[in-house]
């Protein structure tokens, strides 16, 4: 039975315990061999099997016994809760008893203090009455013989008869009791000079309980707010030694934000004053010498120098917001700043432009002056607009032409100068200005843009470059005027670029949006209408020196062959070329033809199968393109 229980161990498997039973068994084992032997196999299972059965009655005859043992104990602990429950019970009910007798006894003290302290209240009055004139005796006599008044160490009870007493000498006539009213006043004030000092000496010391106490002592007195002053004062001392006073500003109020708490009662209030006196003396001083060193003698530094010291400052309030300093920080913080920058914000835009407007003019001068060339004067007036009408009309060059030289006078340098400038111009207007006046100065620095770059200079260029165009009787055509096109057209995607991502979000939610983008797209207008007249100008040319070419120059011998009879093909027959030339053939129809028409064209033959952008792109380049009719007969 020993081994049997052996072979129970765990973990228990039915299949690994026969193995085991047959391999322990001489003759046994699953494998077989030559020493196999199943009858003494068979007879080892069947005594096993008996083991088991036997085994199998005796531990079901001790499962009964301890089950029996268990219903036996069950029933005595269930007897023995019952037991505990009644005794609960009682003990329940004589708490309850407990409770009711402790309320009854709690009532009937509640009563009895009331009374004690409705009777000992007027005493303790009627008792510090008569201290109070003991010591107000003693100020009569004119000598103080009191040990709170002859002891430093009792200087805090000392401080609060005499702040009693001072109250209290308020009420009197000055007539008859002048003399005592002026002896308390004196000691009054020394006391709180002495609480003062005491103070003063505590903070240097860093003694924060010290410092706690005796600013409790003082809040009674007068004399608290320079207490407040004292301490403000003292703790900026050595704070601004590094040339960051904006840093310096920002480390010192978290400082002394971590210990205002743990001496004053009023923490919030003696850190905005502590923030109100850096801001007003500390930083507009700084403000003002750096502004003032260059208001009038160099604009740009002054600009530059105003949006550094406003940004920084702002930084530092974003700073301090998250500090306790009151109900309304955001607008307390938002005086402050605008008490430093006022006189400097009042005429901001004004130096903006004007030093934006000499600055623009500069740079368009600085690039002349490189060409060695001097601007022309381009009129206005009857007579130039007569002649502008003229001109469009007619495309007919009126006054003489000039010789460019090849130059177009238009720079990318330039224009990233001018770019460059109005772009910080933009930053600090959305900075430095008043968000009511944002989008009318924004406007303001945009039309100086529109001044320098587009009429100053882009305009100018086509101007001079239209005059550049030789007449159509020219014997000499150029494609000059193409590259002021092209460069006209760099320059002013780059223009657009900066109105998209600098102008648009200063106005985007203001009036001056609408005259902005209108103000845009008459520029736009006006340089399209002169670059269509330029390459108008310029076809033109090319083909009057194209016709003379053919007329005098060209002699209808010079391409006749030596040999008529063996004359060699001279265009290609591949089939694609030619068919690829009959659709462009196509495609500028599109361009000529009526509007009626457009439809029957689009779905001929040789354009039925092309892409319907392509043709829509053709049909864009038409003069008559956004009118009405040929929208009507396209769709």
């Amino acid at each position: 039975m020993a081994t049997t229980a052996e072979l129970f161990e765990e973990p228990f498997v039915a299949d690994e315990y026969i193995e085991r039973l047959a391999w322990r068994t001489p003759g046994g084992g699953s494998r077989g061999g030559e020493a196999f032997d199943p009858k003494r196999l068979l007879e080892e299972f069947v005594n096993h099997i008996q083991e088991l059965q036997v085994m199998d009655e005796r531990i079901q005859r001790k499962v009964e016994k301890l089950e029996q043992q268990c219903q036996k104990e069950a029933k005595e602990f269930a007897k023995k809760v019952q037991e505990l429950q009644k005794s609960n019970q009682v003990a329940f009910q004589h708490f309850q008893e407990l409770d009711e007798h402790i309320s009854y006894v709690a009532t009937k003290v509640c009563h009895l203090g009331d009374q004690l302290e409705g009777v000992n209240t007027p005493r303790q009055r009627a008792v510090e009455a008569q201290k109070l004139m003991k010591y107000f005796n003693e100020f009569l006599d004119g000598e103080l013989k009191s040990d709170v008044f002859t002891n430093s160490e009792k200087i805090k009870e000392a401080a609060d008869i005499i702040q009693k007493l001072h109250l209290i000498a308020q009420e009197l006539p000055f007539d008859r009791f002048s003399e005592v009213k002026s002896k308390i006043a004196s000691k009054y004030h020394d006391l709180e000079c002495q609480l003062i000092q005491e103070f003063t000496s505590a903070q240097r010391r860093g003694e924060i309980f010290r410092m706690r106490e005796v600013a409790a002592v003082l809040l009674h007195f007068k004399g608290y707010s320079h207490c407040v002053d004292v301490y403000i004062k003292q703790c900026q001392e050595g704070a601004f030694l590094r040339s960051d006073v904006f840093e310096d500003a920002a480390i010192l109020c978290q400082r002394v934000n971590k210990q205002v708490g743990e001496v004053f009662s009023n923490p919030e209030t003696v850190l905005a004053k502590l923030i109100q006196n850096i801001f007003e003396v500390k930083l507009q001083s700084y403000v003002k010498d750096q502004l003032e060193e260059h208001r009038k003698s160099d604009a740009e530094q002054y600009l530059k120098n105003l949006y550094d010291l406003y940004t920084r400052t702002t930084n530092l309030s974003s700073k301090l917001m998250e500090f306790n300093l009151g109900t309304d920080k955001q607008t307390f913080l938002s005086k402050l700043i605008k008490s430093i920058f006022i006189s400097y914000l009042e005429n901001y835009i004004e130096v903006e432009i004007g030093y934006l407007k000499s600055r623009s003019a500069m740079i368009l001068q600085r690039y002349y002056d490189s060409k060695n060339h001097q601007k022309r004067s381009i009129g206005t007036g009857g007579i130039q607009d007569l002649k502008e009408r003229i001109r469009q009309r007619t495309n007919l060059p009126l006054g003489p032409s000039i010789d460019t030289h090849g130059e177009t006078f238009l720079s990318q340098e330039v224009v990233v100068n001018l770019l460059q400038e109005t772009k910080q111009a933009f930053e600090r207007c959305h900075r430095l200005s008043d968000p009511s006046d944002l989008p009318k100065n924004a406007f303001r620095i945009f039309s100086m843009l529109v001044e320098f770059l587009c009429t100053e200079h882009i305009d100018y260029a086509l101007e001079t470059g239209l005059a550049g165009i030789p007449s159509s009787d020219s014997k000499n055509a150029n494609l000059y005027f193409l590259d002021v096109v092209h460069q006209a057209n760099t320059i002013f995607h780059l223009f657009d670029k900066q109105f998209n991502d600098h102008l648009m979000p200063l106005i985007s939610s203001s009036p001056k949006l609408s005259e902005c983008l209108q103000k845009k797209k008459d520029i736009i207008e006006q340089m399209e209408v002169k670059l269509d007249m330029g390459i108008d100008r310029t076809l033109n040319c090319m083909i009057g020196q194209m016709k003379h070419i053919l007329a005098a120059e060209q002699k209808k011998t010079d391409f006749k062959p030596e040999d008529e009879n063996n004359v060699l093909i001279q265009y290609t027959n591949i089939v694609l070329v030619l068919q690829l030339f009959d659709t462009l053939h196509a495609l500028c129809n599109l361009l000529v033809v009526a509007p009626d028409n457009l439809k029957q064209v689009c779905s001929g033959e040789q354009l039925a199968n092309l892409d319907k952008n392509i043709l829509h792109s053709f049909v864009q380049l038409r003069v008559d393109y956004r009118s009405a009719r040929l929208a009507r007969h396209f769709s």
